[in-house]
């Protein structure tokens, strides 16, 4: 690992951050809407399964020592342990398998397949943990849990679009980003 891989992985996970500053808004679950999911899928498409995965690793380390990181200044390891634990620990896996698909497609990327790699990635996968933690912490069956995060599709659709319009820019600006390290 070089200075350059160490500059993005920070920079990543400074950047998930930020996505934090933006109000939640928390649903009835106990779990709440942020624009910080967006971290792990700007981090994979931009930086690499390897990278990103690392810089939300290291986001997730921050939550845990305590630092206020999250959405509304939270942190603490008592996060982790909430209904909303389960999605932010799939963020750094997330990461990784859509810089993986991207990694892999880099020279035939169309928008289909940057949407469909962020789908899998960035909700499919995310909702696939998140949904059983849910379940666990807030004492729901898994279908009430699953219902219960429909209210979160809508947003999530809106940051996929956004994620592949950011990612695209940026690629157009620095074409020097190396997504294969």
């Amino acid at each position: 690992m070089n200075s350059k891989d160490i500059v993005y992985i920070a920079l990543f996970s400074a950047l998930t951050t930020a996505l934090g500053l933006f109000p939640p808004l928390t649903l009835p679950i106990g779990v709440p809407l942020t624009a910080q999911s967006m971290g792990c899928m700007l981090a994979g498409s931009i930086i690499g399964a390897k990278r990103g995965s690392i810089a939300l690793c290291i986001y997730i380390l921050l939550i845990v020592i305590g630092f206020p990181v999250l959405a509304g200044g939270k942190g603490g390891l008592g996060v982790m342990l909430s209904p909303s634990g389960g999605f932010i620990l799939a963020w750094p896996l997330a990461a990784g398998l859509i810089g993986y698909l991207y990694e892999k497609n880099l020279r035939s990327l169309t928008i289909i397949k940057e949407a469909c790699f962020i789908v899998l990635g960035g909700i499919v996968l995310v909702y696939a943990i998140g949904i059983p933690w849910v379940a666990v912490f807030a004492e729901l069956s898994l279908y009430q849990a699953a219902v219960g995060t429909l209210f979160f599709l809508p947003g999530d659709i809106v940051k996929v679009i956004l994620v592949i319009f950011v990612t695209r820019l940026i690629r157009r600006a620095y074409p020097s980003i190396d997504i294969k390290n």
